[in-house]
């Protein structure tokens, strides 16, 4: 941990934008003033008028609505007077200018989510920091899909800091509930406009898978972060695996290669740290990867073929090929298995030949056989 390191939270970021706030108050002041005349006109018609206290903020709410229902009305000079210098001419006005304020609010909050300038109020949300320079709509898309179909996060705030998309989202990522800051994870300022302190995780992905380079960018970003005390939140992308201890210095969560056809690593490594590294080793030929096995399978259980695989040291069956040429994952552990091929998880610098295979499956099924006949004299015994 590094010293003087200083939290970043919420309440150190900037209003909404200046001319959202010059709005919003000129709207708090002419409420006030709007208040201030109808109590007066309340207190005016209680006073000089025949009327009720309820009566008389009646009247006075069904002329500043416009409304005029007849069913009350001022009788005295005095009334009739203050109803039109205060209500007609103030209050109504009043309201008018309310009116437009709010209308041009509502325009101005509405173009600035557009171009990515609105400062959101998100708490416990998804921060996704960079725009991959190809694919980057599909790759929202179905990470968005995929992590909100995970038990807990259907409903998770997913917001993208990028300088992409100056025009709006595209409708796809818009219609998926995700919405976009302009800015840059390097600026302190963008960070702060995302609430990245209150994010339950924040993603940074590679801009371009490709190019190594990339890694400066992105170190550079997760320093910012570590700085702030939120490595421990952060997900990163490296290009060369040499520059994952620097990242790892930094106390970032989890370190990733960039592959953009298949965000379940993302995904997985948001909703369950640790797991990425499994999906990760099985597209990295030098560790592990998956290794088919042309044999015929017709005695044994799927917990049988796991078994045995462990046992002798030759890896994790994943998955069987049916007679039908099916690739039939996590099958049912008591099943009987009849196909003609395994898919297992071997390792790379040693991957068991054909023989090796058939030769522990024969011996556990040595194995089975005896064990079965022991129990069979073990209840000829009882009888």
């Amino acid at each position: 941990m590094q010293r003087n390191r200083r939290p970043l939270n919420p309440e150190h970021s900037m209003p909404h934008l200046p001319m959202s706030g010059i709005i919003r108050e000129r709207m708090k002041r002419l409420f006030l003033i709007l208040a201030g005349l109808m109590s007066l006109q309340i207190l005016v018609i209680w006073t000089v008028e025949d009327l009720t206290l309820f009566e008389s903020v009646w009247i006075t709410m069904t002329t500043v609505s416009t409304v005029g229902y007849g069913d009350f009305a001022p009788k005295t000079y005095i009334g009739r007077i203050s109803t039109i210098l205060i209500m007609f001419v103030g209050a109504i006005t009043l309201l008018t200018l309310i009116v437009s304020d709010f209308i041009e609010y509502r325009f101005y909050r509405r173009e600035r989510i557009v171009t990515g300038r609105w400062i959101y109020k998100m708490k416990d949300h998804i921060i996704i920091i960079n725009t991959p320079k190809q694919g980057g709509e599909q790759y929202f898309l179905r990470f968005a899909t995929q992590v909100r179909a995970v038990p807990g996060y259907e409903r998770i705030p997913i917001q993208i800091l990028t300088r992409q998309y100056p025009m709006g989202l595209p409708s796809e990522l818009a219609d998926m509930g995700l919405v976009h800051y302009h800015g840059s994870g390097s600026d302190m300022e963008a960070l702060k406009a995302v609430h990245a302190g209150d994010a339950r995780h924040i993603l940074l992905l590679s801009p371009d898978e490709s190019d190594p380079t990339s890694d400066s960018l992105i170190f550079d970003i997760a320093h910012r972060l570590s700085e702030s005390n939120l490595a421990s939140k952060v997900v990163a992308e490296c290009v060369r695996d040499e520059n994952r201890p620097r990242f790892k210095t930094l106390g970032i969560r989890s370190v990733i290669r960039p592959v953009r056809t298949y965000p379940e690593i993302m995904v997985r490594a948001v909703v369950a740290p640790g797991s990425e590294k499994v999906l990760e080793d099985m597209f990295d030929y030098e560790q592990d990867h998956p290794h088919r096995y042309d044999l015929k399978l017709d005695d044994l259980n799927w917990a049988d073929i796991v078994s045995a695989l462990i046992r002798h040291g030759i890896g994790t069956a994943l998955a069987y090929i049916d007679h039908d040429g099916e690739v039939i994952c996590h099958p049912d552990t008591a099943d009987e298995i009849k196909g003609k091929g395994l898919i297992v998880l071997v390792k790379s610098k040693d991957t068991p030949s054909l023989e090796t295979v058939e030769e522990a499956l024969e011996r556990y099924r040595a194995f089975v056989e005896k064990w079965h006949s022991l129990q069979e004299k073990a209840g000829s015994g009882v009888a």
